[in-house]
């Protein structure tokens, strides 16, 4: 028969287990804008084939949908891979009548080359060193509140979300929102 001692020990390590479980789903639970929800309006820097310019996603709006993926930094593994893979299907997305556009914390120097070497000047990629669209979007790095996790949007023209996609494969990023804009019937340019 177990002794009170050792019943109290082992209520404290399961108990001490599930608060680490918890803290651990905690970690990974994300309040992502969800499809219906108004995407908040913005406008920063933003860097396409090495030149800096204002992006509005207002504006981009106006020409059809936008794809906006947060990244949480240029020129690491994960990102670049992400980068080269939209580059490649950016054709595929202007067909549709679609923006590309990443936005991460990195500051404007850095995703002006960000944009020729791993964008491949195909899409542009905004600077939000302050995090305040990353915030808005709900797209916050649970361990490093001011950089972006790896979520992407699809945000229709009446400008609200369409699609979200969280995942740490950067590959299925551009694989679910291309599919999400296919179903929007986007026109070739």
């Amino acid at each position: 028969m177990p002794t009170p001692m050792s019943t109290f020990s082992c209520i404290r390590r399961t108990l001490s287990a599930s608060v680490l479980v918890l803290g651990a789903l905690s970690m990974h639970a994300h309040a992502a804008l969800k499809p219906g929800d108004a995407a908040p309006a913005f406008t920063t820097p933003a860097a396409l084939a090495g030149k800096s310019f204002n992006f509005d996603i207002s504006a981009a709006l106006k020409k059809g949908p936008v794809v906006l993926y947060f990244f949480p930094k240029a020129f690491t593994q994960g990102c670049t891979l992400e980068a080269h893979a939209f580059a490649e299907a950016t054709p595929q997305f202007n067909q549709l009548g679609a923006t590309v556009v990443g936005i991460s914390h990195d500051d404007i120097d850095t995703l002006k080359k960000f944009s020729t070497e791993a964008c491949r000047d195909q899409f542009a990629v905004a600077s939000d060193p302050d995090a305040k669209t990353i915030r808005a979007y709900d797209a916050t790095h649970a361990a490093r509140p001011n950089m972006a996790d790896r979520i992407s949007y699809v945000i229709g023209q009446d400008g609200k979300v369409v699609f979200t996609h969280e995942g740490s494969d950067p590959t299925a990023h551009v694989e679910k929102t291309l599919a999400a804009v296919k179903t929007l019937g986007g026109k070739a340019r």
